[in-house]
């Protein structure tokens, strides 16, 4: 009988212990099938824009001979920085210096000539009017004499403000003709980055620009690397374009350093205020053909994808357009796990402390 006893207790213990493993193993699992979901959070704050941009030189021009002759001498190379009124090049001067030194001795000639006439008009040998003549043949010499002269400065091609050469094409006893490129001539000293903007973001630039505080924009190099000088936005083109709808934006950016150079590419980086903005943490989120969803919870515990449009990218976060309401709660974690119309279990934790632990806070 005792016997007995101790194997009803032995079988009534180990089916205690297989309802308690059977319990746990439910609970865990359970525990395992909640998830954690947030809700939209609507702040002021603001979110940076980039915009493809062609860098240009604030002077920029093609520096061409005004005179026909032989390239005699080249004084800079390729590349160098020179300075205002520095001699670049040297046409052949030899006609020219010859004009000059005839148009000298015709000038010359006719101002003996009209002493000559000038002594006779005061004697009355000749009439006024022959002096007159005289004057005025001195007065085209001396006109041919300035006229020598320029063609002759011509054949100096001088820098007309400091800048840096661009490649020369033509070598030393190179044949020029009259408008023939030489060089160009670049100035550096600061940069113009032109972008172009939407018809829609133009608008909410001008009408939120006293709301900006600042015009200035950074400008993101070709390597990834960050120019380390802010730039200002100056002005904007009168007209959009008709086939792309955009207008284009420039910026000046300063550049001692020398580093960018006209024909240079980058990316404008625009600080874009927000105000009422709804933001979420992109790890919410998943793409399908390049269009964003979340899952959002409904009041039975249903899970649903809903599509939302992107206004803004922040670090860790999206800004959103539509598609979401504030009082929405959207699944944060488990976002690959789950599929519509999946019955789910969550905890809700509050956006601002979802946020405070991504690397970007709300500001």
């Amino acid at each position: 009988m005792n016997f007995m006893k101790r194997i009803l207790m032995f079988a009534g213990s180990i089916s205690l212990l297989y309802m308690a493993g059977c319990t746990s193993k439910t609970e865990k699992k359970e525990e395992e099938n909640k998830y954690v979901a947030t809700n939209p959070l609507r702040v002021d704050t603001s979110f940076t824009k980039e915009y493809v941009a062609q860098i240009r030189s604030v002077r920029n021009i093609e520096l061409r001979a005004q005179e026909k002759g032989y390239l005699q001498n080249i004084y800079v190379d390729e590349g160098q920085f020179v300075k205002a009124g520095q001699v670049l090049f040297r046409i052949m001067p030899k006609v020219y210096e010859a004009e000059l030194l005839k148009a000298q001795a015709e000038a010359k000639t006719a101002e003996i000539e009209l002493q000559n006439a000038k002594t006779l008009a005061d004697k009355n040998i000749i009439s006024k009017n022959e002096q007159a003549v005289a004057q005025a043949k001195l007065d085209a010499a001396r006109a041919e004499i300035a006229l020598a002269k320029l063609h002759l400065s011509f054949t100096e091609i001088r820098a007309p403000f400091d800048g840096t050469i661009d490649r020369i094409p033509k070598k030393l006893g190179s044949l020029i003709d009259e408008g023939e490129l030489l060089t160009s001539l670049s100035d550096n000293s600061n940069m113009f980055a032109y972008f172009n903007v939407s018809e829609p973001e133009y608008l909410d630039y001008q009408t939120h620009i006293k709301n900006r505080g600042s015009n200035k924009v950074g400008l993101l190099l070709a390597n990834g690397e960050h120019l380390q000088y802010q730039g200002e936005v100056e002005t904007i083109e009168s007209e959009f374009d008709n086939e792309t709808g955009n207008i284009a934006f420039r910026a000046k950016f300063p550049n001692p350093d020398k580093l960018l150079r006209n024909g240079e590419t980058g990316k404008v980086l625009m600080t874009i205020p927000l105000h009422g903005a709804l933001i979420i943490p992109q790890k919410a989120t998943y793409e399908i053909q390049d269009k964003h969803y979340v899952f959002v919870i409904d009041k039975n515990n249903v899970v649903r994808s809903k599509n939302i449009t992107i206004k803004g990218e922040m670090p860790d976060l999206y800004v959103v357009d539509s598609g979401l309401e504030e009082d929405d709660v959207i699944l944060l974690e488990g976002v690959q796990k789950v599929k519509d119309d999946d019955k789910v279990q969550y905890q809700l934790q509050k956006p601002q402390d979802v946020i405070s632990h991504l690397r970007l806070k709300a500001e």
